[in-house]
């Protein structure tokens, strides 16, 4: 952008001078000042595009008008963010924190244990079910009530349930957070209410990237992903308490499933302090992105999440294919200094060691990719090896890098084991050459 008002400005300036000149000047002075001027201007012009004012340029072009004062695409495969806009900022995270209680829930609870309601639970402010102290319920009907409805009591009964309290249950989602690579999180409560801890000030956040990252893990890599789908794509769903006195009806107010046929499952929060808050998950052709936004719009900009979404989710799948980076690599032998080249060589011989790249069988590395994303494979193997060799020994490595970031790493191994040329060794070795030469006489 400085770049551009540099050349309005320069174009001002000059025109100015020209403007001035010919009042002063012939005509054919005249034309021969607008000829200089034009020459400098040109000459501005060729110096100022290099490859980095273009880049700048075509990364303004490409830079994405969010509502979202934080918000991340990610493809949920890899984990990579794809698009970030304060991606790492801190920030309440409304009922968003709801999608932690389900997938803990789903891991470390039993579906059909009947759990019973306490006056803390029955205590929280609306959205709620409206659930009453001593009423029994089956844990499954509640996470209904958590995802379709964003009930805020029901997601206490799931917790106490769950982790025997709601700080124990919090407890058992920071650890979630930080077993899936999220360590900017902090949870406090179960249904996302705000919160803060009065002796040290933290409050209930979380990051765009780490919210993104937590519903990858919800939908891609969670044992109960199937489960958690199923919930949140529910429409409806109907239930009544364990006694069959109550009966209750959850409609989804997730939106976004109708609005996109890619829509894969997703949370709404809000709270005054969070703003409208979206988390959610798209699938297309085989790829899986998520998307968070956090603090996207107040009261009365309840659809700018809608906008942000749809705009995160195309950008998402119009850019990225997966392709396939795997390259095949052999490598020659290694010589091994003061080896045994093998069981009957002689000790005259040059060994060596075979190595092999240890991938794992993987014959394919498909990675999300956009026309911009740079691959570079990289080898580095020993040049010689110093007996004894173990069988798998690592000599070297081959290296995947996107976009200068490793994001693959192989080792090159040896195959088999190369023995030292010791002196016992070569004792041995004449013995048997002199023993040998005896029987042939």
């Amino acid at each position: 952008m400085c770049f551009f008002l540099f050349l309005i400005c320069s174009a001002g300036v000059l025109g100015f001078v020209l403007l001035f000149s010919i009042s002063y000047s012939s005509a054919k002075e005249t034309a021969a000042r607008c000829r200089i001027i034009l020459v400098i201007m040109m000459s501005v012009l060729a110096c100022s595009l290099t490859p980095q004012t273009v880049a700048m340029a075509k990364e303004e072009k490409e830079e994405l008008k969010l509502y979202a004062q934080a918000a991340v695409l990610m493809d949920a495969d890899s984990g990579r963010v794809l698009y970030g806009k304060n991606a790492g900022e801190v920030l309440p995270m409304a009922s968003t924190t709801k999608i932690m209680t389900c997938i803990l829930a789903l891991e470390y609870g039993n579906l059909d244990e009947t759990v019973e309601v306490s006056s803390y639970a029955a205590g929280m402010p609306k959205v709620k079910l409206y659930v009453r102290q001593g009423e029994k319920y089956r844990l499954g009907d509640l996470l209904y009530s958590l995802m379709l409805e964003s009930h805020n009591d029901s997601a206490v009964v799931i917790a106490e349930a769950v982790g025997g309290s709601v700080e124990d249950f919090a407890a058992m989602m920071n650890q979630k957070a930080r077993d899936i690579g999220c360590y900017d999180s902090y949870f406090i409560t179960p249904n996302g209410l705000d919160a803060v801890v009065n002796d040290n000030g933290r409050i209930h956040s979380t990051t765009a990237e780490d919210l993104a990252r937590i519903m990858a893990y919800c939908v891609t890599d969670s044992p109960m992903k199937d489960k958690f789908l199923e919930i949140t794509r529910t429409v409806s769903y109907d239930f009544t308490d364990a006694s069959g006195t109550r009966s209750f009806h959850c409609n989804n107010h997730n939106a976004f499933l109708g609005m996109m046929k890619e829509a894969l499952s997703g949370k709404t929060g809000f709270t005054n302090n969070a703003g409208y808050c979206y988390v959610g998950a798209v699938e297309s052709e085989g790829r899986i992105f998520t998307v968070a936004l956090l603090a996207c719009g107040w009261p009365n900009n309840k659809t700018y999440k809608w906008s942000d979404m749809k705009k995160l989710a195309s950008y998402g799948m119009e850019r990225y294919q997966y392709r396939d980076i795997y390259e095949k690599k052999t490598f020659p032998d290694i010589p091994v200094a003061n080896g045994i080249a093998g069981e009957n060589a002689s000790p005259y011989e040059s060994a060596t060691a075979g190595v092999c790249l240890d991938d794992g069988g993987e014959k394919e590395i498909r990675y999300l990719l956009c026309e911009d994303d740079k691959i570079e494979v990289t080898t580095q193997i020993a040049q010689t090896l110093e007996a004894p060799v173990a069988e798998k020994t690592e000599v070297g490595a081959v290296s995947y890098y996107l976009n200068g970031n490793l994001i693959r790493r192989y080792p090159i191994v040896t195959q088999g084991e190369v023995k030292e040329r010791t002196f016992g060794y070569l004792c041995r070795y004449i013995l048997e050459l002199f023993l040998c030469c005896r029987q042939t006489w």
